[in-house]
C-alpha cells in the first residue's frame, strides 16, 4: 500500500504540473464560461437594434397570378413566415431570378393557383422548410374557400380551420427527448477521456521504458502497485479536469439560467436526475479503468516511443466500434435492440451501452446489477493481467515482442 500511494502521488504530481494538461483545462473552463454568458454577450453587442430588426429580415418575393387571391395569400404568408420580409411583386420571372442570384432577395414564391406554386431559391439548403410551410398555408386557404363556396361564412370557416387540439403525452418509462442530450454528452466525454488519457498512459510507460528507469522501478515496487497507481492517478486527473469543466458549466448556468429559459436543449442538459448522475459516474469510472489498464499494458510492450500509435491501434479500434454502435443506436432511438443488449454485458462496450439504455429506456434492476458486476470483475481482472504484462513488457527491449511470447511470460510470472 505504501508503494501504491507513492506512485499515485508521483503520477498525480506529473499531471497537475503538466503545462498542457493545465492549459487545456483552463481553456475549456474559459470556453464554457463564454458559452454560458453568450446570451448576455450577444445582448451587449446587439444594443438597441431591436427596433431595426424588421429591416434586417431576409426578403421573400411573393407573386400571386390570381389577382383576387393576392391579398389573402399575402396575409397568410405574412403570418406563416415571421422571419421574412415578404414583398408582393408583379415583376417578370427573369427580374425575380436576378434579385435572388444577386442577393437582393433570398427566395421567391410564384403562386399560380390555390393548389400550385413554384419556389425559387439560389442554393436549396437541406434544412429549408419553406415549401412545407407554403403547402400548409395554401391548403388552409383552399379549404376555407371551399367551405365558403358551400355556404359557410368566412368567420365560421376561419373558426373551423383554427381549431386547436389539446394533447398531453404520458410516458410510463423514460422520455428519450429529455434524456438525449446529457446521454450524448456523457458518451462523447467518455470517448474523449479514454482516447486522451489512454494514449497518455501508454506514452508515459513507453517513455519510462526507453529511459531505462523502469529497470530500477520494477525491482523496487510491485508491478500491480505501479500499474494501479498509474491508472488511478490518470483517472483522478481526468475526473478533476471534468469536475473543473462541468462544475464551472453548472455554476455559470445557474447564474445565467434566466437567459437560457427559452432553450429547451440547454435546460435539459443541466436537469439530469441524481439517480442517473450516479449511474453515469459508476459506468464512466469502470469503463475508464478497463481501457486505461489495457493502454498501460500495451504501452509497456512497445520497443520504441514511435511504436505507441501502432501498438494501441487494436484497443482504439475496439473502443471506436463500441462508440459507433452506441451512437447509431442513440440516433435511431432504438436503444433496446439486440446488439445493444448484448453490448450491455461485454466489458469493453457495457460502460456506454448500458448507461445509454438506462438513460433512454426502462432496464430491469437485475440487468443493471449484472452489468455492473461484470464490469467490476473485468476491471479487476484486466488490471491484474495488465500488471503482469507490464512487468514482462517493460523489461523487453529491441524488437516488439510477439503476443505468444508475452502470454507465455505472463503465464510463468
Amino acid at each position: 500500500m505504501k508503494q501504491f500511494s507513492k506512485i499515485l502521488k508521483f503520477e498525480l504530481k506529473y499531471y497537475f504540473k503538466n503545462k498542457i494538461f493545465v492549459g487545456v483545462t483552463i481553456f475549456l473552463v474559459l470556453l464554457i464560461s463564454v458559452l454560458m454568458f453568450l446570451p448576455q454577450i450577444l445582448n451587449i453587442f446587439r444594443g438597441d437594434k431591436e427596433a431595426d430588426a424588421a429591416a434586417e429580415l431576409p426578403v421573400m418575393l411573393l407573386k400571386t397570378e390570381i389577382s383576387e387571391q393576392a391579398e389573402p395569400v399575402k396575409e397568410a404568408f405574412d403570418a406563416a413566415f415571421p422571419n421574412y420580409d415578404i414583398q408582393s411583386t408583379q415583376e417578370s420571372l427573369e427580374e425575380m431570378q436576378e434579385k435572388i442570384t444577386s442577393g437582393s432577395a433570398e427566395c421567391a414564391f410564384v403562386v399560380g393557383g390555390m393548389t400550385s406554386y413554384k419556389y425559387y431559391v439560389d442554393n436549396l439548403s437541406m434544412y429549408d422548410s419553406n415549401m412545407e410551410t407554403a403547402d400548409t398555408v395554401l391548403q388552409n386557404l383552399c379549404r376555407m374557400n371551399l367551405m365558403a363556396e358551400n355556404g359557410l361564412t368566412a368567420e365560421k370557416a376561419g373558426e373551423i380551420m383554427s381549431i386547436q387540439i389539446e394533447n398531453d403525452a404520458v410516458s410510463l418509462g423514460k422520455d428519450q427527448m429529455q434524456n438525449y442530450w446529457y446521454t450524448y454528452i456523457m458518451i462523447f466525454a467518455l470517448y474523449m477521456v479514454i482516447l486522451l488519457y489512454g494514449q497518455m498512459i501508454a506514452t508515459n510507460v513507453a517513455t519510462e521504458k526507453s529511459s531505462r528507469a523502469m529497470e530500477l522501478l520494477i525491482t523496487s515496487a510491485r508491478p500491480v502497485a505501479m500499474m494501479f497507481g498509474k491508472v488511478i492517478a490518470s483517472c483522478l486527473a481526468g475526473f478533476a479536469q471534468l469536475v473543473a469543466v462541468f462544475g464551472s458549466a453548472i455554476l455559470l448556468y445557474g447564474i445565467n439560467k434566466e437567459q437560457w429559459n427559452d432553450n429547451p436543449i440547454v435546460a435539459s442538459i443541466f436537469d439530469m436526475p441524481p439517480e442517473l448522475f450516479g449511474y453515469m459516474l459508476v459506468f464512466f469510472i469502470l469503463g475508464f479503468f478497463i481501457y486505461a489498464f489495457l493502454y498501460g499494458a500495451i504501452g509497456s510492450t512497445a520497443s520504441k516511443l514511435e511504436d505507441i500509435n501502432t501498438s494501441v491501434m487494436p484497443i482504439t479500434m475496439i473502443f471506436i466500434i463500441a462508440f459507433m454502435v452506441v451512437m447509431f443506436s442513440l440516433a435511431s432511438g432504438d436503444v433496446d435492440n439486440t446488439l445493444m443488449k448484448v453490448c450491455s454485458y461485454i466489458p469493453f462496450t457495457s460502460s456506454m451501452a448500458m448507461f445509454t439504455r438506462i438513460a433512454m429506456s426502462t432496464v430491469p434492476w437485475y440487468e443493471i446489477l449484472i452489468s455492473i458486476a461484470i464490469l467490476i470483475g473485468s476491471a479487476a481482472g484486466v488490471g491484474v493481467i495488465s500488471a503482469k504484462i507490464y512487468r514482462v513488457g517493460v523489461l523487453l527491449y529491441g524488437t516488439t515482442p510477439k503476443l505468444s511470447s508475452i502470454l507465455k511470460a505472463v503465464w510463468k510470472a
